[in-house]
Parts: structure tokens; C-alpha cells; sequence
């Protein structure tokens, strides 16, 4: 279910993004991009508060104790009101000062920019509160439903492209306005669903100090690697309009599209998988723990990347062919963004782990401080005069520090091991990765770039992926799970044709 509304969402995604740059224009879109960034720095928030809130669901389901599992449901929502007054505040005020004062907005649009931005803070507040919903259908492991609703989102999102172009009105006004809808839809289905399945998605108002200070405390600390992650998108977002202008904006928008809807491969994969470390450690089953997280490490890697090698070798073909007009800057970000990806792909796991333990003070401290290098190490190399790209090359070098920060902390805080984690994650991820390349790179050098030489590459890609990855990137019991399932494919299949 989860694949397909994958496959769903990457092709919807694709499509809105090239008639959405189309309709707006690269300006309006840049504008949307950066306006609506300025909201969702403030939603970092109720980000660490949503991996809060799986990590004590998902903790208490290990467990089996659900009357605790409806105590801290209440108390989250309680929280939840309380951080939304917050950042209304905060919003309406110094987001709004910074809007008005710090950003380069050409005049004759900053009316249409107020519009994005008090309909980003409305849909931003909307999907706080569906959040903790949203937490319990993964922590009790509905994928079928989160995939349902996503579709559902995914297609409405459709039906916004038709009504922007059948529409005279300012488009991006009304692209903001719909968005808005959209959220409002989705997060009255999570809600319903969620309070008719799950008793302790009931809210009844109930206060614990105990349990409110545990929450609190994970989530400040949290809140700590959530701000990083924030600044290190929205943040340079921001810095890169402050420096240059919205075509650069629209140029790193697009490239963040592309690589979100190829991500979906691993999203999908972690959403499932995520949960189940978190309950073998509640349950103390590390070694179940420890494998599960080799493993979805490792194939969290190798789905990127079968996906991303033809967008890395032919991303000037695909975009000339997707977008009607390409923006400046924006190949040369696509690429830099995907291997980025790549990079933070192997990262998710270990970041669950982390997260089970409940104990992430000097865990957020090292990696979340890392990470919020990007933005005084970015503004330093522009202040200098460095193109607009340095800001990727600095982001993809923190990525690989902090990988190898969270593995060593990782093995302080629970026993990880690590010297067998480099040997069969990593050192397998980097042989095959090179051993794939090989081929389809020497065909991009050698032939002319046309619509042949892209279906070339691709399906080389493909097979020398596959190749690479059974022999040097699994292991044996990897090849004989694999082996073991297509058997059994072989033989349902077989079973049915008999019949």
C-alpha cells in the first residue's frame, strides 16, 4: 500500500510542480517557496513533538500498557495547544517583522506574498493538531490507512492544477488559499478515522508532571536536531534569497521536489520500519533491533539510489523534458540535493535507535550543533562571494560528519556495533554504488545526449544496479531472504495457474 501511494504521489508530485512553475511563473513560485519557509521555521516545533509523539506511542505498544498509551495521548494534545499559541505569537510577529523588513520580494507582489504567508500559518496550524492522529496510526502500524489518505491528498492536489488554470484569479493567491483546503480536508479525515479506531485517541483533559517533564525533556532536546534540520533547509533558503533572488529560490524548490518524490522510496520503507525498533527496544530485544536497523539502513541506501542514478546522469534531459521552462542553477541543485539524500538515507534508522532510548541529551547536542553549522559556515563562504551552490557542498559534508557522529554515539548509548555496521553497511554501500556507476557514466561520455541515450542509461543503470547490489552490496542472508521470497513468488504463482 505503501509503494503504491508512492508511486502515486512521485507522479503527481512531478506533474503540479511542472504546471504549477508554469502557471505562477519562476518568481511567484521562488515567492511561495521562500514566503512559506518563513512558516515552516517556526514548525519545527511540532515536528519534534510528532517524533515525540510516535516514540512514546510506539514505546507504550511495545510495552502493552494501554491505559499509559491514553494518558500520554492526552497530555501530548495538551502540549499541543499549548506550543500552537506559541507560535501563532511568534509568527505574527517576529516571522511577520522579517517577512516585511528582511526579504527580497519585488513590490508589486508583496500583497500575494501576505496571502502565502497567513495561509501558511493557518495550514500550518491545522496540521499540528492532526499530528498526534497521525502518530498513532504508525505507532499501531496502519499503513494501509496512511497510504488511503495520502492518495487521498495527492489527488486533491491534482484537482488544484486544474482549478489554477480554470481560474482568472491571482494564481498565487489562490494557490495558497487551495493548499489550505486541502490541509483542512486531510486533517479532518486523520481525526475521524483516528478517534473511531484508537480509545486512546479520545482526548479527555489529564496532567501529569512526570510524564509531562519526560515529554517535554525528549522533546527539547529533540527540539534541539529539529531547529538544525530546519535551518539547514529553510535556513539556507532563506540566506540564498537574502544573497541573490527568487529564480535561485525557484531553482532550489524544484530540486527539493524532485528529490522528495524520489525519497518516497525510503519514506515508505522507514514509516514501516520505524516503529518496530522502537518496539524491540521497549520489549529489550536488541539484537532483533540491531539487525532490523542493518538492514533497513542498508536497503533505505539502495533504493535511492537505483532510483537517483539516471536523475544524476541525465538530469539535464529529464528536467528539459518535464519542465517547460528550467530555471537557472537548477541542475546543478538537483544533482547536489540527491546525493545529499543519498548520504542522509543511511542516517534514518540510526536516528530511530537514538530516539528509542529516550536519553538523546549528548546525542542532540553533537549531531543537531553539527548540523546547524550549515547556516554561519554558508552565510561565511557567500559573505566571501562564493557561488550559490556552495551551500550544497557545505550540507553534504556535515551529512557525512554527522553520519559517523551518530554511529559513535550510537555505541556509547546502546552497545551499537559499530566496526560491523562500516563492514556490512557501509563499505558494501560505497563497492556497489561504484561497481553500478561504472557503465552507465562511460555511456553518458560516450553518446549524444538524446531520448536514446537516456533509455540506455536507465535500463543499464538498472541492471548494473541490481547486479551490484546482490553481489557486493547484500549479504548471505540477505541473498537467501531474497532468494527465499522469489520462491515463494514462483510458487504462488504457479499454484494459480494450476488452478
Amino acid at each position: 500500500m505503501l509503494y503504491f501511494r508512492m508511486l502515486l504521489m512521485m507522479g503527481v508530485s512531478l506533474f503540479t510542480v511542472r504546471v504549477v512553475l508554469d502557471t505562477l511563473g519562476i518568481v511567484d513560485y521562488g515567492l511561495y517557496n521562500v514566503v512559506g519557509g518563513v512558516v515552516t521555521m517556526f514548525s519545527f516545533i511540532s515536528g519534534t513533538m510528532a517524533s515525540a509523539s510516535q516514540r512514546f506511542f510506539a514505546f507504550e505498544i511495545g510495552r502493552k500498557d494501554y491505559d499509559q498509551l491514553k494518558k500520554t495521548f492526552s497530555i501530548t494534545m495538551t502540549i499541543y495547544f499549548m506550543i500552537a499559541v506559541i507560535i501563532l505569537l511568534l509568527a505574527e510577529t517576529l516571522g511577520l517583522w522579517f517577512l516585511n523588513n528582511k526579504m527580497t520580494i519585488p513590490p508589486e507582489r508583496m500583497e500575494a506574498s501576505h496571502w502565502v504567508y497567513q495561509f501558511s500559518i493557518l495550514s500550518f496550524m491545522m496540521t499540528m493538531f492532526t499530528i498526534p492522529y497521525n502518530a498513532s496510526i504508525i505507532a499501531h502500524e496502519k499503513m494501509n490507512v496512511y497510504a488511503w489518505v495520502s492518495i487521498i491528498e495527492v489527488s486533491l492536489k491534482l484537482l488544484i492544477v486544474y482549478l489554477l488554470i480554470l481560474f482568472s484569479f491571482d494564481k498565487l493567491k489562490l494557490y495558497a488559499v487551495l493548499m489550505f483546503a486541502v490541509t483542512t480536508i486531510i486533517t479532518f479525515i486523520y481525526r475521524t478515522y483516528s478517534k473511531r479506531k484508537f480509545q486512546e485517541c479520545r482526548y479527555s483533559f489529564y496532567w501529569h508532571n512526570p510524564l509531562f517533564l519526560e515529554i517535554v525533556g525528549f522533546s527539547g532536546w529533540n527540539l534541539w536536531g529539529a531547529l538544525a534540520s530546519i535551518i539547514k533547509n529553510q535556513g539556507i533558503n532563506i540566506l540564498l534569497n537574502v544573497f541573490f533572488n527568487p529564480i535561485v529560490n525557484a531553482a532550489r524548490g524544484i530540486a527539493y521536489q524532485v528529490n522528495g518524490a524520489i525519497y518516497q522510496f525510503v519514506n515508505n520503507f522507514t514509516t514501516a520500519v520505524n516503529p518496530q525498533i522502537t518496539k524491540y527496544y521497549a520489549a529489550g530485544e536488541k539484537k532483533q533491533m540491531f539487525n532490523l536497523v542493518f538492514r533497513s539502513s542498508k536497503f533505505s541506501y539502495f533504493l535511492l539510489f537505483i532510483i537517483s542514478m539516471p536523475l544524476l546522469l541525465e538530469t539535464n534531459f529529464i528536467l528539459s523534458i518535464w519542465l517547460k521552462q528550467v530555471p537557472e542553477f537548477t541542475i546543478l541543485f538537483t544533482r547536489l540535493v540527491i546525493i545529499n539524500g543519498l548520504v542522509d538515507s543511511i542516517s534514518s534508522s540510526l536516528i530511530t535507535s537514538a530516539l528509542a532510548t529516550g536519553k538523546i541529551k549528548k546525542y542532540q547536542m553533537v549531531v543537531g550543533g553539527t548540523m546547524l553549522l550549515n547556516l554561519p559556515v554558508s552565510y561565511l563562504f557567500l559573505k566571501l562571494g562564493f557561488a550559490s551552490e556552495v551551500t550544497m557542498y557545505i550540507a553534504i559534508i556535515i551529512a557525512v560528519v554527522n553520519l559517523f557522529f551518530r554511529l559513535f554515539m550510537l555505541k556509547s548509548m546502546i552497545q551499537f556495533p559499530l566496526k560491523y555496521f562500516i563492514s556490512e553497511v557501509l563499505i558494501k554501500i560505497v563497492s556497489s554504488s561504484l561497481l553500478a556507476y561504472i557503465i552507465p557514466f562511460w555511456l553518458t561520455i560516450k553518446m549524444t545526449d538524446n531520448f536514446q541515450r537516456f533509455a540506455i542509461v536507465f535500463l543499464c543503470g538498472l541492471f548494473t544496479s541490481a547486479i551490484a547490489i546482490y553481489i557486493t552490496g547484500l549479504s548471505s542472508n540477505d541473498r537467501m531472504f531474497f532468494q527465499r521470497i522469489l520462491r515463494e513468488k514462483i510458487n504462488i504463482r504457479s499454484h494459480f495457474k494450476r488452478q
